[in-house]
């Protein structure tokens, strides 16, 4: 299994992490990013919206973040890491569209603004930063992991660009719940880091 990667890519991390966390062996294929290398042969061909991360499992090619941690969940991981029950397997997927949207677009996009000098509005980035992690903190005062009683790959999926927040000028100072759930996600068995983080 390959995975066409970018280190400092908080959606290529999420997939590194859940592989390690349930140990998958997977080829890392470094994409130079800056050097436009997403645009030409062999990411464009595997994936036209010219993105990474993009897994390349035999015939199975796979884009999209989340889309990957679930393939991966389901295939290695069962009921751990996705429940298949409908009530629990749509709370995972309410918290998979909170990666893609309100965190992406929130402190992802205020470290994309400031660590990669990307033409962003940052205050509005900033802005919605706020707004999602005040509901995440009060959500985790309550619970330790974001859908069940265990770690599953909501967890895996929101915590990366939450955790980086700091290079977007969005630190977890004021969100303590989080910064606890954050530790909780680092002391995991098979955990592993990334640039940042």
């Amino acid at each position: 299994m390959k995975l066409y990667d970018l280190d400092v890519s908080g959606n290529c991390y999420k997939v590194r992490l859940l592989c390690s966390l349930l140990g998958v062996t997977v080829e890392l294929i470094p994409v130079d990013f800056m050097g436009g290398a997403h645009k030409r042969s062999p990411v464009i061909d595997l994936n036209a919206f010219a993105q990474v991360p993009v897994l390349e499992d035999g015939d199975v090619i796979l884009r999209d973040s989340q889309a990957i941690l679930v393939y991966v969940a389901r295939k290695w991981g069962g009921e751990a890491w996705l429940p298949t029950d409908a009530e629990s397997m749509a709370r995972v997927m309410q918290w998979l569209m909170v990666a893609e949207n309100e965190i992406a677009r929130g402190p992802g996009d205020a470290r994309l603004h400031d660590k990669f000098k990307m033409n962003i509005d940052i205050a509005a980035a900033r802005e919605k930063a706020a707004r999602i992690l005040t509901i995440m903190d009060r959500h985790l005062e309550k619970r330790e992991w974001l859908v069940l009683d265990r770690p599953t790959v909501a967890d895996i999926a929101c915590m990366p660009y939450v955790a980086l927040g700091w290079e977007g000028g969005v630190p977890l100072d004021p969100y303590p719940a989080i910064a606890a759930w954050v530790e909780r996600i680092k002391k995991l068995p098979s955990f592993i880091g990334m640039p940042g983080l």
